[in-house]
């Protein structure tokens, strides 16, 4: 097959926090090990939007399986929709895109978009419906970005873009196929742990801990995750080290705003952990003028 028929699968949705601009970073920080394991499970206790997965996916074919959880439950059946429907789900992103484009004017687009946030804040939809409108409203919202209430209610207002690519077939044809190699799990991070077996690899992409008032995007779903949660991720690396299974974690910095918050390094601190600060760029935010790059944290329980 020729390279220009190649479909390099890329993330479905926008993500706030998603790792494709920090991809090569983080596939450099991967350890050596797994290039020369002949089996191992890849482990994603918070999917979101599956860069690295996806990255992981196409360049390591030693892949065992892999394993991919998230808390959002709307956000899981995506990803096992698309795993086994991917034809449904591109039938009905089409529908949905013609009828976008089908309408006059900005204001009537508007409309549209609400009317679809109603009907998936409904939550009466089966999970082919519920997964089409969730990458709609993705496509169409704001700065791409995905927020709920305390309700798990859809709150994102209306986007302005003049042509978003709502149905993106070949995509979603490239993410299913890698995705046959893939268990799906929903609820805690900490409940992957019973399906691994074998050498096994964890990457953690938690919600950040935000380094300013402004800057609080981790209510991807109606639970929280604040200090005491960054806690007990920290717990649950321990347990993974104790077993000897490698992990690598990403956060924010909270350096970046104030040079005496040492939230992280204490946290984190000990001889067997080591913690790198790489560059990374702000991709959502309300305000242009402060997207720019700031400094990330990678953590892992092994030196490259």
């Amino acid at each position: 097959m020729e390279l220009k028929n190649i479909v390099l699968a890329k993330p479905f949705l926008k993500w706030a926090g998603g790792k494709s601009q920090l991809i090569n970073v983080i596939e450099t920080a991967l350890p050596e090990k797994l290039k020369s394991l002949k089996n191992f499970t890849y482990v994603e206790p918070f999917i979101g939007s599956g860069a690295v997965l996806l990255r992981v996916l196409q360049h390591y074919p030693n892949i065992k399986k892999a394993i991919i959880n998230d808390i959002n439950i709307d956000l899981v059946k995506a990803y096992i929709s698309i795993k086994k429907e991917p034809g449904l789900i591109i039938n009905q992103l089409d529908v949905i895109q013609k009828k976008y484009f089908s309408l006059k004017n900005e204001a009537e687009k508007k409309l549209y978009f609400l009317e679809k946030r109603d009907n998936f804040n409904a939550r009466n939809l089966n999970d082919i419906n519920n997964s089409a409108l969730l990458i709609f409203l993705n496509k169409t919202c704001f700065n791409g970005l995905y927020r709920v209430n305390s309700n798990n209610k859809f709150n994102v207002p209306f986007g302005r873009y003049e042509n978003p690519k709502i149905c993106d077939e070949e995509n979603i044809i490239a993410v299913n196929k890698l995705l046959q190699k893939v268990k799906i799990l929903h609820g805690d991070y900490t409940e992957t742990l019973k399906h691994i077996t074998g050498e096994s690899f964890f990457y953690f992409d938690p919600p950040y801990k935000p380094i300013s008032k402004t800057s609080s995007f981790n209510k991807y779903a109606k639970e929280s995750f604040d200090d005491e949660e960054q806690k007990r991720l920290k717990t649950f690396c321990d347990t993974l080290s104790a077993k000897k299974i490698m992990w690598l974690l990403s956060n924010s910095d909270t350096k970046n705003n104030n040079a005496e918050d040492h939230f992280f390094d204490e946290l984190y601190k000990g001889d067997s952990i080591f913690i790198n600060r790489v560059k990374a760029r702000r991709s959502i935010n309300s305000n242009a003028t402060k997207r720019g790059e700031i400094f990330e944290l990678l953590i892992s329980n092994y030196k490259k």
